[in-house]
């Protein structure tokens, strides 16, 4: 170990033992190195206070404590990750001359509020409901700011877009925008009572309108005969295009993949009905010479992520890191 880095930790030895506070009962430990990145520490009470967004969400969205747990320990790793990073770009910034200003923070503060279309204190409020201090929020743009700059430096240089990157962009594109843009669904829906000899029957009815409907019979007609939805008899069972987002999960999943016209098979939702739909049609994909300079943009943005990867791989195959949690 680096003569430096022995000093070093000396020094924090007789901190943390000067911070114990005697107890009656028996010693607790209030602060350990949980990472070393070149010659500077990271604390645990460092990494607990950037966790704290990401705990707070987490104590909001997982009740069970087991579940809560897991999602703990991911959200450690996870910060002390960005912490690593971050102080990999501070060194490569430090040596490049290169630093963000604090009328660099506050512009960007303000601009972020005009995005946002809130007055400049409402910001501050909202980032404190998610676990920032107005400190942290500022410190946390700092850190962004002095990224995107060396992102610039170091990055932006070794991404080349061809037109080729910029098709393949649209493929990806028109294959997610296939699974989530707006669709027309003809639904037939049957509606289930609590007995279970009463939902068997409901079943075999319903594999027996799919075997129909992909038979070739008329699924307009096949609505007005089958299904107990009141309100979509008349309308071939549409409701118009709606957004995918909207529908019941086991529909979303049921829809990928699927062509205009193709029947579903049958789907229970919860113990309330029975829904099977005919994909009527999606909403018009637009041509790529429409959209020619968004994939641009697209592809541009994939290619500098990658480099950034890679970017901060070679930061760290370049520094003395050791990560201790």
């Amino acid at each position: 170990m680096p003569v430096r880095i022995k000093k070093l930790f000396a020094v924090l030895v007789v901190a943390v033992a000067m911070m114990v506070v005697p107890r009656p009962a028996q010693a607790v430990i209030i602060e350990r190195v949980v990472a070393i990145v070149g010659e500077r520490p990271v604390l645990w009470s460092e990494l607990r206070h950037r966790a704290r967004p990401r705990l707070i969400m987490l104590a909001a969205q997982s009740p069970d404590p087991a579940h809560a747990a897991a999602g703990e320990t991911q959200a450690f790793k996870e910060s002390l990750d960005e912490m690593i990073n971050e102080r990999l770009i501070e060194q490569a910034a430090d040596k490049a001359h290169i630093g963000v200003s604090v009328e660099e923070v506050d512009k960007a503060m303000r601009q972020k509020a005009d995005q946002l279309k809130m007055p400049l204190a409402q910001l501050i409020s909202e980032a404190g409901r998610e676990g920032f201090t107005e400190q942290d929020y500022r410190d946390e743009i700092r850190r962004q700011l002095l990224e995107g700059k060396m992102v610039q430096l170091r990055v932006q240089g070794r991404v080349r877009i061809t037109e080729q990157d910029a098709r393949a962009a649209y493929v990806h594109f028109i294959k997610e925008l296939g699974d989530e843009s707006p669709v027309e669904l003809q639904a037939i829906a049957l509606q289930l009572v609590p007995d279970p000899a009463a939902i068997k029957a409901r079943q075999a009815l319903a594999q027996q309108i799919v075997a129909e409907a992909r038979g070739g019979a008329d699924f307009c007609v096949l609505v007005k005969k089958y299904t107990d939805d009141v309100q979509t008899r008349d309308t071939c069972g549409s409701r118009g295009l709606q957004p995918v987002k909207v529908l019941f999960p086991v529909v979303r999943e049921q829809l990928k993949g699927m062509k205009e016209g193709e029947i579903s098979n049958p789907m229970q939702i919860g113990d309330q009905a029975i829904v099977i739909f005919k994909l009527a049609r999606r909403s018009a994909i637009p041509a790529y010479e429409q959209i020619k300079e968004q994939m641009i943009d697209r592809a541009t943005g994939e290619a500098i992520d990658r480099q950034r990867k890679i970017w901060f791989d070679e930061l760290r195959h370049g520094a003395f890191l050791e990560i201790r949690l």
